[in-house]
Parts: structure tokens; sequence; C-alpha cells
């Protein structure tokens, strides 16, 4: 289980201790530095420290909903690196990470690092509630059976979470052949392409999700390259900050968000606003949710 003596030097929102104690706080943050099997543009890996390093430079006051989420107390814990050669053993590692997390009645956070690392917490929550739902925004269908060799790539995490529980995606825009005649019933996909044709789009992804206990996991690559950049595949034509904002509100506004994580930032040296944009996009998603 987390260290809960253990003194980050690094803390989401740069908090004091009053606000960061294992003991006090509801929130639990999981740093993971990996990207083994990264495909494009590697860096993931740095996505966990750029992204708290950017947090402390955010107003903890939220004008939208009036809350201090901070208040409700925010643990960082400390970074998982790469361990091992195979992807399952980080996945292992996170799994009881998340469990822990879960067990002490926190709420889970993980921070990556590439999209592989989500079969850590979507297994955890599976041996803790049993029935959920994932909600899984991203550019990529990732429903790959393997690649590059391996059933644990960032390529296949969609595969592995289907033959777990259902899970429905929004955002998509790019596919293998191979991906594109894909079809499960634990599988609902949300293209970009209808997306924006539909002004129903949020109610009806709401609606695909079966279970009322919901687990999101966001690639931010699902998100516009022109305010998203930095992330190791950037596809055209995604989703745009207030939108995606709208979903997350609205969907923890009907259904009981029980942990979520944020992958696949690849930090561009020199360039601060993608980090900030996902520090900001976590903390917003903490003020819905509480």
């Amino acid at each position: 289980m987390p260290n809960k003596n253990y003194k980050a030097r690094f803390k989401f929102c740069d908090l004091e201790d009053e606000y960061f104690s294992w003991d006090k706080s509801r929130i639990a943050i999981l740093p993971v530095a990996y990207d083994l099997t990264t495909s494009y543009k590697s860096g993931a890996s740095a996505g966990p420290k750029a992204i708290i390093d950017a947090s402390k430079h955010m107003e903890t006051y939220d004008d939208e909903t009036g809350k201090e989420i901070y208040k409700f107390g925010i643990y960082t814990a400390k970074e998982i690196k790469q361990i091992g050669a195979k992807p399952e053993d980080i996945i292992n590692k996170i799994e009881k990470e998340v469990i822990s997390i879960l067990k002490a009645g926190k709420f889970p956070v993980v921070l990556g690092g590439e999209h592989s690392i989500t079969l850590g917490p979507v297994r955890a929550c599976k041996k803790i509630f049993k029935n959920f739902s994932v909600l899984q925004l991203d550019a990529h269908r990732d429903m790959r059976d393997s690649f590059q060799g391996s059933k644990y790539s960032h390529a296949c995490i969609a595969k592995r979470i289907v033959e777990l529980t259902g899970l429905s995606q929004a955002g998509v825009r790019s596919m293998s052949k191979e991906e594109s005649g894909k079809s499960n019933n634990n599988l609902k996909t949300f293209f970009m392409k209808d997306m924006i044709k539909n002004e129903d789009w949020i109610e009806d992804v709401i609606y695909s999700l079966d279970s009322n206990r919901v687990y999101v996991t966001i690639d931010m690559d699902a998100l516009d390259p022109s305010i998203m950049p930095s992330v190791g595949t950037p596809e055209p034509g995604g989703m745009g900050w207030y939108e995606t904002l709208t979903l997350l509100k609205k969907l923890s506004q009907e259904k009981e968000i029980i942990g979520f994580d944020i992958v696949e930032l690849c930090p561009i040296p020199g360039n601060i606003s993608p980090d900030f944009l996902t520090a900001k996009l976590i903390y917003k998603f903490l003020n819905y949710i509480f």
C-alpha cells in the first residue's frame, strides 16, 4: 500500500501538510512514470512530473463550482517507475496500489504514463466494486488484441478492458482496419465524426454506460492538437476544452465516479500550456465529483 509516511518532493497543488497527509486526505494521486510500449513519440513517462509541476501554479479556488476541493485533502503517493521488462510487472504493481487506496476509502487518480497502465486500476476496481462501467476518452479505439508482440500494449487497452467490464468510448477518430470490424457486447464507440453532428452526444454517451458506477480513463489525445499538442499521436479533429468539461460535469452529476486516470501527456520542452491544461482538467474533474 502507499507509504502514508512518505513525504513527497512533488505534491499536487503543492499543498501544505494539513491537506496532504495520507490519514486526512480523501483523494490519492498515484504518479506512474512509464512508457515502455510507446510506438510513436515517446516521453509519456515524464507526464506525471510535468502535471504536478504545473499544478503548483493553479488557483485552488474553482470559479465555476465555488469549491476549494484541495480542502478534502489530496495525497500524492511516491511515483511508480518502470520495473522489469514486461508491462505486466508495472500493471500488477499499479493494481495492488489502487486496491490499497480504495480499501482505505480514498478516491484514486492515476497519472500516466502511457495508456497501458489503465489496466491496473480497472482490475483493482473489478476486485472492489464488481459491477461498474468504464468511459474512455481517446482519439484511438485501442482494440488490437496484440501489438508489437504484447497483449499489454497501449494499443490494446480497450480490448483488455472489455474482457473485464463494459466500455464506452468517445472522441475516437483513428483506428486500424483490424479494429474497425471489432464488435463486442461490452463495447460502445462514439466516433468524433458522428459526435460533431449530434447535439445530444453527451447524453447518449452517459446513457450508454450500463452501470451507475463509472471509472474514467482520459487519453489526452482525445483533445484537439490545437490545445493539446503534447501527446504521442496528435490526431486532428479532437474534442475541445469546454465540451470535455461539460461531459465530465454531467457524467459526475448522473453517475458515481469511482476513480480516473489521465494518460499519454508527452511534455514538449518550452511549451508548458498542455501541462497546465492537464493539471487543470484533473482539478476541474475533482471539483465536479466531490
